[in-house]
C-alpha cells in the first residue's frame, strides 16, 4: 500500500479535479485543502492535521463529507476522517499501530518565524493560516467617505450623493436624475456607490424603502415566482420601494420575461416620483437583445460614466485601505503596486490585504519582494476560470427558452433546432474544441454536421444584424460572468 502522504496527495488530485470541472473554486482549494498535512491512517481512518482551530472548524463545516469521499474514491472503501489540530495532542493509540510515521511537530513559535519565501503558493499558505476576524476590524462599509474620489468618477460620485440626498422621496415629482444609469467596466466602485447610496439614505431616514439587487437575482426571483404561481410578493417587494438600486442590468439581455417584468416595476415607480439607479458594464445603446422601450427609459435621466483609476487614484486607494487595516506600507511600494495594477479597483485593495497578512504571519516589514509576490498572485488569481460547454448551453436555452437537454438531443422542432446551432457556434468560437469534440458533446454528431452547423451561423451573422447581436451579446455575458 501507499504511504499515507501519497494517498493524501491522491485526495488532493481528487479536488484538483472538482477545481478544473467548476465544482470547487480554485480559491477554496487553496485555501482550505491545498495546506491539509497527514497524520496518520488506521482503523480506516484518516487523521489529517491543520494548524488552527479556524481552519479545522471550517473543514468540518463545509468540506468532511467532501474529504470522506474523496477518500474513498483513491481507497476504494469508506473512510472516516478526523481533523486535529497543529497544537492539539493526537488521541493516544499503541503506537505499533500506527502504519506510518508521525510528522515531528512544528517549531515552537512559528508565527514569529519569517517563513515567506516568494514563491507563488505562499499567500495561499498565509490565507490559511490567518483568521477571518482579523481581518474585520478596520474594514471599511460601502459609504461615500469610503470612496475615494478622482478625475474618472467624480461626475457618477458627486451624481450619486446628489441622488442620495434627495429632500422628499415621497414627493412624486419628478427628481432631477430619474434614474441614475452609472456604467464603466468591471472592478471600479459601481456597486460601491449603490451601497453607499443605501446606507446613506437609510441613515438619514430609517422609515424609507430601499431595495439593492443585481440583475441576477432579480431573475431569478422572478422564476421562483412564476414557478410557484405566486408573484404577488415579488411585486410587493420590488414596485413598493423607495429607491430601487438594481446592478449588471446588462444581465437583462435576451431574458424576454425578466425584460417584462422589469418595465412595469420601472414605470410603476418613476411614475410614483421613487428613484431609481441602474449600473451597467457598457451604456444602454450598446446593451443588445434588449427593449428598446427599456433602453429608452435608461437615457430618460442621466448617465454617468466610470473609468479605470488614474495613477494619484491609485495610490490614494492604497493608503486609504492600508490606513482602515492600520498597516503601513512605504511609498516606493505602494508606487510601485500603483503602476503595476492600474485597471481594478478590487485588486488594489486584495493587494494590501495580502500584505497585511504577510506582516500577521511573519512579523516582518514588507518588501519590494513581497510586494512582487502580490502583484504576480492577484493576476494569477484573476484568469478567467475556463467556460464549460455545459455553461454555455445553459446560456442559450435560457436566451431561446428551450431546455438545456433538448439542446443536446435530437430534437428537430425549429426553436430547439436554431439553440443548437447558437449554441455549437458559441462553443466553436469559445472553447476552441475539435470538429470531433463538439460533435461528442451534441449528441454524437459527425464532423460534416458541425462544419455546416458552423457555416450556417456564420453565414446568419453576416445577413442579419438581430441574430448577430443576441448572438454577441450572449458570448459576452458568457465571458463577462
Amino acid at each position: 500500500m501507499q504511504s499515507f502522504s501519497d494517498v493524501l496527495n491522491l485526495v488532493k488530485d481528487y479536488f484538483q479535479q472538482k477545481v478544473r470541472s467548476n465544482e470547487l473554486t480554485e480559491t477554496a482549494y487553496r485555501c482550505w485543502i491545498q495546506n491539509i498535512e497527514p497524520d496518520r491512517f488506521e482503523n480506516n481512518t484518516a487523521y489529517l492535521t491543520v494548524s488552527s482551530p479556524f481552519y479545522r472548524g471550517i473543514l468540518i463545516d463545509q468540506y468532511l463529507s467532501q474529504l470522506k469521499e474523496a477518500f474513498e474514491s483513491v481507497l476504494g472503501f469508506p473512510v472516516n476522517v478526523e481533523i486535529l489540530c497543529g497544537n492539539e495532542n493526537p488521541p493516544a493509540e499503541p503506537a505499533s499501530t500506527q502504519p506510518v510515521e508521525t510528522p515531528a511537530p512544528p517549531a515552537q513559535e512559528e508565527a514569529h518565524q519569517p517563513v515567506f519565501s516568494g514563491g507563488s503558493n505562499d499567500f495561499s499558505f498565509l490565507e490559511s493560516r490567518v483568521h477571518e476576524s482579523d481581518f474585520l476590524v478596520g474594514e471599511y462599509d460601502y459609504t461615500f467617505d469610503t470612496f475615494i474620489v478622482g478625475s474618472k468618477n467624480e461626475f457618477a460620485y458627486t451624481a450619486c450623493k446628489s441622488v442620495a440626498n434627495i429632500a422628499n422621496i415621497h414627493s412624486t415629482s419628478m427628481k432631477p436624475y430619474n434614474p441614475l444609469f452609472i456604467y464603466g467596466p468591471s472592478g471600479l466602485g459601481k456597486t460601491h456607490l449603490l451601497m453607499a447610496i443605501k446606507n446613506e439614505v437609510q441613515k438619514n431616514d430609517p422609515s424609507l424603502n430601499v431595495i439593492y439587487t443585481n440583475c441576477e437575482t432579480f431573475s431569478n426571483e422572478l422564476i421562483l415566482a412564476i414557478k410557484n404561481q405566486n408573484t404577488g410578493p415579488f411585486h410587493e417587494k420590488y414596485r413598493h420601494s423607495d429607491f430601487f438600486l438594481i446592478d449588471d442590468i446588462q444581465f437583462l439581455s435576451g431574458k424576454e420575461a425578466s425584460q417584462e417584468e422589469f418595465f412595469h416595476t420601472f414605470n410603476e415607480l418613476y411614475q410614483c416620483g421613487k428613484q431609481i439607479v441602474i449600473t451597467s458594464d457598457r451604456p444602454p445603446k450598446d446593451i443588445n437583445v434588449i427593449a428598446d422601450r427599456l433602453k429608452s427609459r435608461f437615457e430618460w435621466g442621466l448617465l454617468a460614466d466610470i473609468g479605470a483609476p488614474d495613477l494619484e487614484t491609485r495610490i490614494a486607494i492604497i493608503q486609504r485601505k492600508a490606513e482602515l487595516l492600520q498597516l503601513a506600507i512605504p511609498d516606493d511600494i505602494i508606487n510601485f503596486i500603483a503602476t503595476k495594477l492600474k485597471s481594478n479597483i478590487r485588486q488594489l485593495e486584495g493587494a494590501v490585504k495580502k500584505i497585511k497578512m504577510y506582516k500577521m504571519y511573519t512579523g516582518s516589514e514588507p518588501t519590494l519582494s513581497v510586494a512582487q509576490n502580490v502583484i504576480k498572485e492577484i493576476l494569477n488569481d484573476n484568469q478567467p476560470m475556463p467556460i464549460t460547454i455545459e455553461r454555455i448551453i445553459e446560456e442559450v436555452a435560457q436566451t431561446y427558452k428551450v431546455n438545456p437537454s433538448d439542446i443536446r438531443s435530437n430534437k428537430k422542432n425549429a426553436p430547439i433546432s436554431q439553440a443548437r446551432q447558437i449554441a455549437i457556434y458559441i462553443v466553436r468560437e469559445i472553447t476552441q474544441a475539435t470538429m470531433k469534440e463538439i460533435g461528442q458533446e451534441f449528441g454524437g454528431r459527425d464532423h460534416t454536421t458541425i462544419v455546416y452547423t458552423l457555416k450556417k451561423v456564420e453565414n446568419l451573422i453576416k445577413t442579419n444584424p438581430h441574430d448577430k447581436g443576441i448572438i454577441e451579446d450572449i458570448i459576452k455575458n458568457i465571458r463577462d460572468q
